[in-house]
């Protein structure tokens, strides 16, 4: 990959679909993950202006240092930074608190961690339609187009989404071209939304370079039985959560109504 020409072809394109759009700049959230620091690393290149928004809901302290530090960076390299912290925390649990008791804590768990994401998509919307800004997402080609790993309208509810095309491991080659601090380089994968520290290969289980992998193989038509052993165990791993994902990556079914009967 040239990784100079890919950063500037980005950085070309987020500034002119803004300009084209009429908007003032972009709006991110910022976990302290490598995709919202490179994709906010971008967005800052641009010149527009950018607010990095911190929402933290039960974050694990780590995570919080991380997004902290990395907006710290911008701001020291980039005078059209903002920063804004919104406590989601209190919002969150009363949120839970109004909700019905339900007997299966499992599935409930599960649809909180997205209720998780969806209320930050929400905080996002808010100040972007309070000051004409873009949401920049920071999905990329894996979790986007292969295994669908996002909360639908959650952090899949954006405007726009620069890394979508890049594989994991080259956002990672972004990031060391852009100079993001080694502590969210180093830091194991995780979508956050748990409380705790449970990376994405825990959930998945494959790492992102495993998923690249059966992706490339998928795209060559191949299936389980042409492999044995690990590799075997990841392609199904990534048919699986492409199946199940499905309805994430393709566009909303919409009931056609015969002309007949009209």
């Amino acid at each position: 990959m040239q990784t100079e020409k890919v950063v500037n072809h980005i950085v070309g394109w987020l500034k002119d679909y803004a300009l084209n759009a009429g908007m003032k700049g972009f709006v991110i959230g910022v976990s302290g993950g490598i995709d919202s620091a490179v994709t906010s690393t971008l967005c800052a290149k641009t010149g527009l202006t950018l607010l990095c928004l911190e929402m933290p809901i039960h974050q694990a302290r780590n995570q919080i240092d991380r997004a902290s530090n990395h907006i710290d960076w911008l701001q020291q390299n980039f005078k059209n930074v903002k920063r804004q912290q919104v406590a989601l925390t209190p919002v969150f649990d009363q949120f839970v608190g109004a909700l019905p008791k339900v007997t299966d804590e499992e599935e409930r768990f599960m649809s909180l961690a997205n209720t998780r994401a969806r209320l930050r998509m929400t905080t996002l919307y808010y100040f972007a339609a309070l000051k004409g800004y873009l949401v920049a997402g920071t999905g990329n080609k894996v979790e986007d187009f292969g295994i669908g790993f996002y909360t639908k309208y959650g952090d899949g509810g954006v405007d726009l989404s620069p890394i979508a095309d890049l594989l994991k491991t080259e956002v990672y080659e972004l990031a060391q071209f852009l100079g993001i601090h080694d502590e969210i380089i180093k830091a194991p994968p995780t979508d956050g939304l748990w409380g705790d520290d449970r990376t994405d290969e825990d959930q998945i289980g494959a790492s992102y370079p495993e998923l690249e992998w059966a992706m490339t193989m998928k795209d060559k038509k191949k299936t389980a039985t042409d492999f044995s052993g690990r590799e075997k165990e990841v392609f199904q791993i990534f048919e699986k959560f492409n199946k199940a994902n499905k309805h994430k990556m393709i566009p909303i079914p919409v009931c056609e109504i015969p002309k007949s009967l009209f």
